[in-house]
């Protein structure tokens, strides 16, 4: 087949492969991204080490890697808003998911997460190929400032803060959570898993655990009403569009987390995107993030993600257009699976005693602090939930707790 004087040639046998492998890796990306407390970083690492035992060529194991990759990007949502909701009276210090489905919008979250992720893959697939150009010009600057650029950003989200308490709260935590790093992520702990490492059990202790603590004892979910989305196209447009652009940064600046990203990027959206906002952006960055980070990698020669790290472990090549096709197919059919699944996925949360289950959860999470960490890590773990009780009741943002890592870049430089 030829359009304007170009030949197309498709292989039947090939695309049929590709398919399958990228199906395959779509199942892998959803049930992972369904698991409470598991990070896209370690869900990676596990994808590095058994990706030798992966039967078939190279680079359709990166397809099948990568397409895991954006369904977790997708999917882990569904926990996010489903699991450690508090009761009403908490509602203040609630996460913006966990805002709306203390407002009775469980299913409009799922909704707004997955068009913020199905618009970043949409318009990052286009915008890669610019930004990198531009990318390439600004990096060799860019890199010898970069604890400049992440000084920037840290004094930013705390000067932020609409209160001095939180101001200063969010600097004390920023401080706290990255001496924490400082003593903890070099160390090569001794632990059950081959792709072990501190970042599971830091991660699971700052963001997940805290979380279902403060949740224990609540009533549950209240009934979930339906799910239009009550604000206006153009809100969720403009928001989809700063994830995007967030992700781009994401994705070349190492440290740079979502949620610190999508603060910086909600500064310039007028404050009427509120939660329902900040879910369609962070969401938006995440999934962005996957697909400018391997043209950061073609282009840079070092990989912004976990995935990608997993790539460079199992010697996967880049195959540009290969792996973009695995990026569309898992886009497109990831996006009605939020719906599906995670639909089902609150309603069944919804009819479980909420403690018992908020138990089960943290229970889960020591487990997969000592498998990555081995007994050091359930130590990590234990001091890393302390700090991450800290943010709700200091009235400031998690986000802070993101010092884990990026006061370690700042002093590297």
């Amino acid at each position: 087949m030829q359009v304007a004087g170009v030949a197309f040639v498709v292989d039947p046998a090939l695309a049929a492969r590709v398919l399958l492998f990228t199906l395959g890796g779509v199942a892998v990306g959803t049930v992972t991204g369904l698991v409470p407390g598991l990070h896209a970083n370690n869900f990676a690492l596990l994808l590095a080490s058994v990706a030798p035992a992966i039967p078939g060529p190279p680079a359709l194991v990166g397809a099948a890697m990568l397409a895991a990759g954006v369904a977790h990007t997708f999917l882990d949502v569904v926990p996010a808003v489903s699991l450690g909701v508090p009761d009403a009276a908490m509602a203040a210090s609630a996460l913006p998911g966990h805002q709306l489905v203390i407002d009775g919008r469980g299913h409009e979250a799922l909704r707004l997460s997955a068009l913020g992720s199905a618009t970043a893959a949409a318009l990052a697939l286009p915008l890669a190929w610019p930004v990198t150009a531009a990318m390439v010009r600004v990096y060799p600057v860019l890199r010898p400032n970069l604890r400049t650029v992440l000084v920037a950003a840290v004094v930013f989200l705390v000067a932020t803060e609409v209160t001095p308490r939180a101001r200063v709260g969010g600097l004390g935590l920023f401080l706290a959570s990255g001496a924490l790093g400082l003593l903890t992520l070099d160390v090569t702990p001794a632990a059950p898993l081959d792709a072990g490492g501190m970042l599971a059990p830091l991660f699971a202790g700052l963001f997940g655990a805290p979380v279902l603590l403060d949740a224990m004892g609540g009533e549950g979910l209240p009934p979930q009403r339906d799910s239009t989305i009550a604000v206006p196209r153009t809100v969720v447009a403009a928001t989809a569009v700063a994830g995007t652009v967030a992700g781009a940064a994401v994705g070349y600046l190492p440290g740079v987390s979502s949620a610190i990203a999508a603060v910086l990027v909600l500064s310039l959206i007028p404050s009427t995107a509120g939660p329902r906002g900040f879910l369609v952006t962070t969401s938006g960055v995440n999934t962005a993030n996957v697909i400018f980070a391997i043209f950061a990698l073609e282009a840079l020669g070092s990989p912004r993600t976990g995935v990608l790290v997993a790539f460079d472990a199992a010697n996967v090549p880049l195959n540009l257009p290969l792996l973009l096709a695995a990026v569309g197919v898992a886009a497109a059919v990831s996006f009605p699976l939020v719906w599906v699944v995670g639909d089902r996925y609150l309603d069944a949360v919804g009819r479980i005693d909420y403690t018992r289950l908020s138990l089960a959860v943290f229970g889960g999470l020591v487990v997969v602090a000592f498998l990555f960490g081995g007994p050091l890590g359930v130590l990590a773990f234990a001091a890393a939930t302390g700090l991450g009780l800290l943010p709700a009741r200091l009235g400031c943002r998690r986000a802070h707790l993101m010092g884990v890592l990026l006061l370690p870049l700042v002093l590297a430089g």
